[in-house]
């Protein structure tokens, strides 16, 4: 088997999970490189990692270039994609600013994977909370066509990086502390995300933009149009931060173009890649982010027609937004890549 130079930008939360990630699928690598603003040593899963400060050069004799990116700054994809794309490699690009030029695919390998052809060196990685939802939705849209999507997302603290893990932490301890006598925080501190997050959730992912929509909304709507080539689908969504750990949950309704009922709907998902069924409302069985942790799938539960529109149909979608939603997503995208 033909083996790969990897490079891996960034060690954040996202970037120790593409390492995992690479490890667990037992990817190819030839050689590895580790890249980040500063040099050191990392340790994932017993394993210790030595990063290099990112320049140029260090990109020279590299296949493919995972970028992990930060969704709402300027990843360094921006700064340096360009220039391991000169040097030889492939870049695929966890952040969002590539993802919506027209030169640069945005791949769902279940989806469109021959997308991936059109590339001109970059590679873009949907956002986290679209990934698991077009997985979702893209069997159904087969068999039956989608009109409307109405979504309303809960996402967990990992989403938005380390830093809001930690401040849903701190918040968690100072609570603790102060016996949830007052729920509150009123003291200050270094905060990641613009509200209280710990006892608290909150309509705000992004910043707000058009007709008062935040940009993680737009991101939903863009990017599912992108990836389905299909921009007439009608999408409108709302995305509120949790306080949980990690793993998003999304309240999805649709409204199909030809009717399809929900077991025709979970006869779908069996057959589907990518998807696990777990929908027994008689035993409360139904996805949960606790339970999606640490695995590759997005689950579906909670599957039931709307009494009120003959093609209206509601479903619950849980995946882990670090694996699926971030670094899984993006090594299968390499692992087509090396495929084809």
């Amino acid at each position: 088997m033909k083996k790969y130079s990897v490079a891996v930008v960034g060690v954040g939360a996202v970037g120790c999970e593409m390492l995992r990630v690479l490890r667990q699928r037992k990817f190819p690598i030839k050689n590895l490189r580790v890249f980040a603003r500063s040099s050191r040593n990392i340790t994932v899963d017993g394993i210790t990692y030595h990063v290099k400060q990112i320049s140029p050069g260090g990109f020279r004799g590299i296949d493919i270039a995972l970028f992990a990116g930060t969704e709402g700054e300027k990843g360094a994809a921006v700064t340096y994609a360009n220039e391991a794309i000169i040097r030889g490699a492939i870049v695929i690009d966890n952040g969002a600013d590539f993802r919506m030029n027209k030169d640069v695919p945005l791949v769902v390998p279940e989806i469109n994977p021959k997308d991936i052809k059109k590339h001109k060196g970059v590679i873009a990685n949907p956002n986290c909370s679209t990934i698991q939802m077009v997985v979702a939705l893209w069997p159904i849209y087969k068999k039956a066509g989608i009109k409307r999507i109405i979504i309303s997302s809960y996402q967990a603290a990992s989403g938005a990086g380390r830093g809001a893990v930690r401040q849903l932490i701190d918040e968690l301890r100072f609570l603790s502390k102060s016996n949830y006598q007052d729920l509150k925080i009123k003291q200050k501190y270094q905060k990641a995300l613009p509200q209280q997050l710990a006892f608290n959730v909150f309509p705000q992912i992004g910043v707000f933009g058009e007709l008062d929509y935040t940009s993680e909304e737009w991101k939903t709507v863009r990017e599912t149009h992108k990836i389905m080539h299909d921009d007439k689908i009608k999408i409108s969504a709302t995305t509120v931060r949790v306080p949980i750990r990690t793993g998003h949950g999304e309240a999805i309704y649709i409204e199909t173009a030809k009717r399809i009922t929900p077991d025709a709907v979970r006869e779908i998902f069996e057959k589907a890649p990518g998807i696990k069924v777990i929908d027994n409302p008689k035993e409360s069985s139904y996805p949960a982010p606790i339970d999606a942790e640490g695995k590759d799938e997005v689950f579906v539960g909670r599957i039931r027609k709307d009494p009120f529109v003959k093609n209206g149909l509601w479903m619950w979608v849980v995946s882990d937004n670090l694996r699926k939603g971030a670094a899984l997503n993006a090594i299968q995208i390499a692992e087509l890549l090396i495929k084809k």
